[in-house]
């Protein structure tokens, strides 16, 4: 139940969160791509081009298209031959999730290790892709996009809300509790509920923000809770798989409507066995680092 108190809380860092100026927009090169594929006669050597114009973005969308995750037989070396092999909305998807994270970047402190986020949120929604493959749900390619940023919300308060960040890993570390009741105590609000609200302000489809809005709580999902619960689970097993200093979502508490949801043995072990691999095997990968 939201108290009166909480609520003033909630209202509060609204409040803050509307009126930061340098909160982003949506990314130039990520605009051009997505007005560019909603129109069908796009050509590939167009949308390389605009593409090309952020080596950064250029260097990892072709990281992750040399992964395991896809198995790729040939090297895939530009741009070009990228988008014809993933195909566009593969490359709409990758575009979306890496301008997103690049825009919300922040420096290192004694706390926070950006280095450690990012390999937490990349091994995400490499697990989330996989997972989504593999139960047969519709667009594979969000869930990707969906685990790569279900934790933009903590990077939100981190730059912009920093002295309620040292208030909420205070509050975690001595009471032993989660960040997200922590979060709530000091916040009024959660690091999903932040992130949906950056979703809507940059026009996603209802169904990633819903996903977002929900990814530790995937049964209250308004709408899609199969993609909900795929990315819980990517949480979940990147969490259980990778030993890294990312402490947010410690204790990870699992959502046993999940497992109904999917259709699949609640058995965590098992489950984390058949994708470790995929997991351990994307770690050895130099650009995650």
């Amino acid at each position: 139940m939201i108290t009166a108190e909480l609520q003033e809380k909630r209202m509060r860092t609204e409040k803050v969160l509307s009126n930061v100026s340098m909160l982003p927009t949506m990314p130039e090169v990520m605009m051009e791509v997505t007005k560019l594929l909603d129109d069908p006669s796009a050509s590939t050597a167009h949308l390389s081009r605009i593409i090309g114009k952020d080596q950064g973005l250029v260097t990892k969308i072709l990281a992750i298209a040399n992964s395991p995750l896809y198995g790729l037989t040939r090297r895939v070396s530009t741009i070009d031959y990228a988008i014809i092999i993933l195909g566009h909305q593969e490359i709409r998807n990758m575009v979306i999730a890496l301008s997103m994270m690049e825009a919300f970047k922040n420096k290192n402190d004694k706390i926070m290790n950006y280095k450690e986020f990012w390999l937490h949120s990349i091994l995400t929604g490499i697990a989330a892709r996989r997972l989504a493959s593999d139960f047969n749900l519709e667009k594979p390619g969000e869930a990707f996009v969906i685990g790569l940023i279900h934790d933009l919300g903590v990077s939100v308060i981190h730059k912009y809300l920093h002295s309620s960040f040292l208030a909420i890993v205070d509050t975690a570390s001595r009471e032993g509790g989660s960040f997200i009741e922590a979060e709530m105590m000091h916040l009024g609000l959660t690091h999903e509920e932040i992130a949906k609200m950056l979703a809507n302000k940059w026009n996603f489809p209802a169904s990633l923000t819903d996903a977002i809005s929900y990814h530790h709580h995937p049964t209250a999902s308004n709408a899609d809770k199969k993609l909900a619960s795929v990315v819980h689970l990517a949480d979940y097993l990147v969490n259980a798989v990778v030993k890294s200093n990312f402490f947010w979502d410690k204790p990870f508490v699992v959502d046993q409507g999940i497992f109904s949801l999917l259709n699949i043995p609640a058995d965590l072990d098992q489950i984390t066995a058949q994708y470790q691999q995929l997991l351990e095997d994307e770690m050895k990968n130099s650009w995650l680092g």
